[in-house]
């Protein structure tokens, strides 16, 4: 048996790279808990502080969706 051909990322369009990575970092947070993926201190504070901060302003943020829109139209100029 043959090993597996190594996969090319870059025949991909920006688009699909983007979309792939999106979907590794799904699959890493569906499967991974605290103990695979502990928090350290620092890590927790600062999810604390920026919790803090969206509950102050729950406007002042950007949806991801508009976030990921603008990469792919900076991306693909």
């Amino acid at each position: 048996m043959q090993p597996p051909t190594a996969f090319d990322y870059r025949r991909l369009t920006i688009a699909e790279r983007l979309q792939l990575v999106e979907d590794i970092w799904d699959s890493i947070a569906e499967d991974a808990d605290a103990v695979t993926l502990p928090l350290t201190d620092a890590e927790r504070a600062e999810l604390d502080r920026r919790l803090s901060e969206l509950d102050a302003n729950p406007s002042g943020g950007v949806s991801w969706d508009t976030v990921r829109a603008r990469l792919v139209d900076r991306l693909t100029r």
